[in-house]
């Protein structure tokens, strides 16, 4: 499962991150619409998406007719419906929130998947309102390529790291609100009460999300409502004593004190000797630097990490 920095396409904030808003605003609107239709699921995880080979999917989707799925096509720069009748779709390209939104809810009526979704952004400021958000787009193929690239091989270490792991654990999925591909251990405790505070999040979505102990760890390309980026990074909820003084790896890693969390610019990754390693550095020693501080029980919790036709060992 080893890759090279020729896997880790190179990210650049004036040359890629008008798409990549423009893509978080995108996943916003195809996201609402598992919120809107599957039944709700522990932290949340009904309405991510997943990484393909092709771009962003949606699971399957239940409502009216027959299941569908829905992808943003980062191949051929679509928005696609899929069912069992076959594919429709409307074109990625540079335009307005505003008319992207009456396009993409065209195409679920025309297509016999009506659905009310809310209407305006999450986890951004300003919310403004698809319908009402007339602010011109940006939409460059070879940007949106180049964010694919990055997911999929972002996504290759995680799954990695996923199997080292016998607790509760999140699948790797993409969180449309936050715009980041994230996975997530659990020790198995109550956490206590999140405050909230998430910017045009309800609360009771975030106290649900975070209500046991968490060390959670992803990737961050940039996105809408906020500057910065691309990076990884990891957190744990609560934060134990000493956290942000815990030792890293690689040397490149830091603890951003804004953020309340470790990061690991994605460029120090790409640029490095073996960038899946590096990676794997930072997501094993973020995540021990956690348990170890809030008394996991690691030896109850870990196990090697998984290799391609071998069973763990029991």
């Amino acid at each position: 499962m080893s890759g090279t920095g020729s896997d880790w396409p190179s990210l650049s904030d004036a040359r890629d991150r008008p798409t990549i808003v423009t893509l978080h605003l995108v996943s916003q609107v195809v996201g609402k619409v598992p919120t809107a239709l599957l039944p709700w699921r522990n932290h949340g995880w009904h309405l991510t998406l997943r990484v393909t080979s092709r771009g962003l999917r949606s699971e399957p989707l239940y409502g009216a007719g027959e299941p569908f799925e829905l992808m943003i096509d980062l191949v051929s720069h679509r928005v696609c419906l899929i069912d069992g009748r076959g594919e429709s779709s409307i074109p990625l390209k540079s335009t307005t929130m505003a008319d992207f939104h009456a396009a993409f809810m065209t195409l679920l009526a025309q297509c016999g998947r009506e659905v009310a979704i809310h209407p305006a952004p999450n986890e951004v400021e300003p919310a403004t309102p698809f319908a009402e958000d007339r602010a011109p787009r940006a939409y460059s193929r070879d940007s949106a390529e180049r964010l694919h690239g990055a997911l999929l091989a972002s996504d290759r270490v995680f799954k990695l790291f996923r199997s080292g792991f016998l607790g509760k654990v999140s699948p790797v999925h993409f969180f449309w609100g936050s715009f980041d591909l994230a996975v997530t251990r659990f020790s198995g405790r109550p956490a206590p009460l999140h405050p909230g505070g998430i910017p045009n999040l309800p609360d009771s979505v975030t106290r649900e999300a975070y209500s046991h102990e968490v060390s959670s760890a992803g990737f961050w390309p940039g996105g809408a409502g906020a500057e910065g980026g691309p990076f990884f990074y990891s957190y744990a909820y609560p934060t134990p004593d000493g956290f942000a003084d815990a030792p890293l790896r690689p040397n490149a890693a830091r603890f951003d004190t804004d953020l309340g969390e470790f990061v690991l610019d994605y460029e120090a990754v790409r640029r490095s000797e073996d960038p899946d390693a590096a990676l794997l550095a930072f997501l094993t020693s973020t995540y021990e630097a956690a348990a170890n501080l809030a008394k996991w029980d690691r030896a109850a919790l870990e196990c090697d990490l998984g290799r391609p036709r071998i069973p763990r060992p029991v």
